[in-house]
């Protein structure tokens, strides 16, 4: 029977900032990693960097960067995005930033504008990626 378990793993990366409430940054469960929203908070000041929304969209992508890597995975890997956008009117600034991360191959996306985010900050993303030996055709 224990062949037919599926390993659940709490993944957390010390270069990241840790979470803000009762969550984890990520849950590997078998070898799909399902990364919390990710906000562009400095891990020393624990506080939102400064700069608007390209500033914080530089750091979600440092902070996930940190995440992906503890797990064994990497933007290469990510399969779906979410991303949450305190102003869908950044969208153009934002897809030039993920578009230096994610550059073929690009993971399936949705991309919504919400009332209110954690912090006051301006973007959340949030990934599902895979770990392990991953083959694209």
């Amino acid at each position: 029977m224990a062949a037919n378990k599926i390993v659940r793993k709490i993944i957390s990366s010390s270069l990241s900032p840790q979470p803000i409430g009762p969550y984890n940054q990520a849950v590997l469960v078998d070898r799909t990693l399902y990364l919390s929203g990710v906000i562009g908070m400095d891990i020393e000041s624990q506080k939102l960097v400064e700069g608007g929304v390209v500033a914080e969209t530089r750091q979600v992508f440092r902070n996930m960067g940190h995440i992906l890597k503890e797990a064994g995975s990497n933007y290469d890997k990510v399969v779906k995005t979410t991303i949450l956008l305190n102003n869908i009117n950044d969208f153009a600034v934002v897809n030039a930033i993920y578009n230096e991360y994610f550059t073929e191959n690009y993971p399936a996306r949705s991309t919504f504008q919400v009332g209110k985010l954690p912090m006051g900050a301006q973007i959340e993303i949030e990934v599902i990626a895979l770990t392990g030996d991953v083959e694209t055709i």
